[in-house]
């Protein structure tokens, strides 16, 4: 058998940095570890974020708008902190030495947030359900916060990455898995999400949020158990150095010579000769016609040699331009998931604070906490998740030809159409709720006799958006970001959840501000009964609308990426 089935042609190595053995590492046999490590980080983060709108609330004395921006506001810095371990990973460290070093950081968080809850003179002091918090009390829970918001931004944009990094893309049969392996890897983090929101949200609401912090914190260790069990059977992508020097150099060069005219016979643009980049870890990329600037950025003029060297700042590989225009083709798409993020935002702030007005009990003596109902939505994508791998895809195959089914973008546009429409569904369960209200005079009771599960339904269609949305960005950065940009452009579409979350903040703030003006209790009023939050689903159900439609002709015009050659 020759080298070239023995190894991985991807440019990938062990954990001894010798090129990488198919028959020893890699594949499923290594994703089983990775898949765990994920289930377990995620039943730590949500076990100690689904219900943390409750714990401002009751515990450090927030209000339901303070609550809710400070929530949004955090889980958005952990949607941002990705870019900063996404450059790491693709400069300097590797995926696998960047979530090696992070995982610490996110146990100290989790242990400090634990720590908050349940020490003497760290924990609020509460009489019955009238808690006090000191300032300095309410700095160690955020200090614990944004030390997990750190922690899980070196964990986020590689380990989708680093699980699709087991398969060789180069390999027919390899290549095939990958598609699946992002399904199962979105379905482990929604296993871990159901515990979260279902018993350990009831731990925290009826035996304490000592506990109910200090599990998540347990399971953050066995997911760094899981994790290194697992090295001497993983692949590793090279890093290919800072990305960001080269999409700088690319800018700088292309201006440089912005009188240069670019030749109509595109080979004779600037490229290394042989089939290798000279990227570590990076095949060649072939050239497009888009964005045709940038092109100036590898013509080669008689000023480009300096003492007998290419100067990166003025001549640059097509390669290096075509990294450049992926970034710059992806950004609009990039864009267009943030209002989806928004309204996936509401599941851990608006959606809770509307099942706090309803019947929570199960039978005469058991309540169901209403951040429990975010259990559905990972039903959901449970369910749908295997539904979509084994039945939408052979049966969708059938009539577009194409190996996943859908396109990576008509996959998340559909996503898009199920989101609006959970907004739609929630807007109408609202009205609903409020026509009870005044039927009934129900205006100054805490909870209307009306039941929680009729929320189910918004729950679950966000879950089945997440499906097509959520697991198709993963699939479609992973997919069309150069080979040694993989972690920034998985960490660049992470962030649209936390753009996602600060732009609810922002959609709060302007409408409690323009809502409450002239003695008015605005739309989102501390007593839900009075207020208008019907209002709020229907505003995101229109810039849902809106931004479906924009998407369309975003998806019309995208040029996919062509890669040629093997990694250095």
């Amino acid at each position: 058998m020759g080298d070239e089935n023995i190894y991985t042609n991807d440019g990938t190595v062990d954990i001894h940095k010798n090129p990488a053995d198919k028959t020893k590492t890699g594949n499923w046999k290594a994703c089983r570890f990775i898949l765990g490590n994920e289930f377990s980080e995620r039943l730590a983060y949500y076990g100690m974020s689904t219900n943390l709108v409750n714990y401002l609330t009751l515990r450090l004395g927030q209000s339901n708008v303070t609550a809710s921006n400070n929530v949004t506001n955090w889980s958005g810095t952990c949607y941002i902190t990705p870019l900063i371990g996404a450059f790491v990973a693709d400069s300097y460290l590797g995926r696998y030495r960047t979530i090696a070093s992070f995982v610490f950081i996110y146990v100290i968080g989790m242990t400090l947030l634990t720590l908050s809850a349940s020490v003497h003179g760290l924990k609020p002091e509460c009489v019955k359900d009238d808690c006090n918090s000191t300032g300095s009390q309410t700095a160690v829970f955020f200090a614990a916060l944004y030390l997990i918001a750190l922690g899980t931004g070196g964990i986020k944009p590689c380990v989708s990455s680093f699980g699709a990094d087991q398969f060789d893309e180069t390999d027919e049969i390899e290549r095939g898995k990958k598609s699946s392996f992002f399904n199962w890897f979105y379905l482990s983090i929604n296993i871990g999400a159901l515990i979260a929101s279902s018993v350990l949200v009831w731990i925290q609401m009826n035996v304490g949020w000592s506990w109910g912090f200090g599990i998540p914190a347990v399971a953050m260790v066995v997911a760094v158990v899981f994790f290194f069990l697992g090295s001497h059977l993983y692949r590793l992508q090279k890093p290919g150095g800072s990305p960001l020097t080269r999409n700088f150099q690319v800018l700088v060069a292309s201006m440089r010579k912005h009188s240069v005219k670019v030749p109509a016979d595109k080979s004779l643009l600037y490229e290394t000769p042989d089939m290798e980049s000279n990227i570590p870890g990076s095949r060649k990329l072939e050239h497009t016609e888009t964005f045709r600037f940038f092109d100036k950025a590898a013509v080669e003029t008689e000023t480009d040699n300096v003492k007998g060297k290419g100067d990166p700042w003025r001549l640059c590989t097509v390669t290096q331009v075509e990294e450049l225009k992926s970034i710059v083709r992806i950004l609009p798409v990039w864009a267009s998931g943030i209002v989806f993020a928004t309204v996936y935002s509401q599941m851990n702030t608006m959606f809770v604070i509307q099942g706090n007005t309803m019947d929570q009990h199960i039978g005469p003596h058991f309540e169901i906490p209403s951040a429990s109902l975010s259990l559905f939505d990972t039903v959901s994508v449970i369910f749908w998740v295997p539904v979509y791998d084994r039945i939408i895809i052979p049966f969708a195959r059938k009539f577009t030809r194409h190996e996943r089914g859908f396109t990576q973008l008509q996959r998340m546009g559909i996503g898009l159409v199920i989101s609006t429409l959970a907004m739609v569904v929630a807007g109408s369960l609202e009205v609903i709720r409020l026509d009870n209200v005044r039927r009934n005079n129900y205006y100054d009771l805490k909870k209307i006799p009306m039941s929680i599960f009729w929320q189910v339904p918004q729950y679950f269609l966000v879950g089945c958006a997440e499906v097509f949305t959520f697991v198709g960005q993963l699939e479609f950065f992973y997919d069309q970001a150069p080979d040694a940009m993989r972690s920034l452009l998985s960490a660049l579409s992470l962030t649209t959840v936390a753009l996602g979350n600060y732009l609810s903040t922002l959609l709060v703030t302007i409408v409690t501000d323009i809502t409450t003006r002239h003695g008015k209790l605005g739309w989102i009023p501390e007593n839900l009964n009075r207020g208008h939050l019907d209002y709020f689903y229907w505003l995101l159900a229109i810039l849902s609308i809106i931004n479906f439609f924009v998407y369309l002709l975003i998806a019309k015009f995208y040029t996919y990426k062509k890669v040629t050659g093997k990694p250095r």
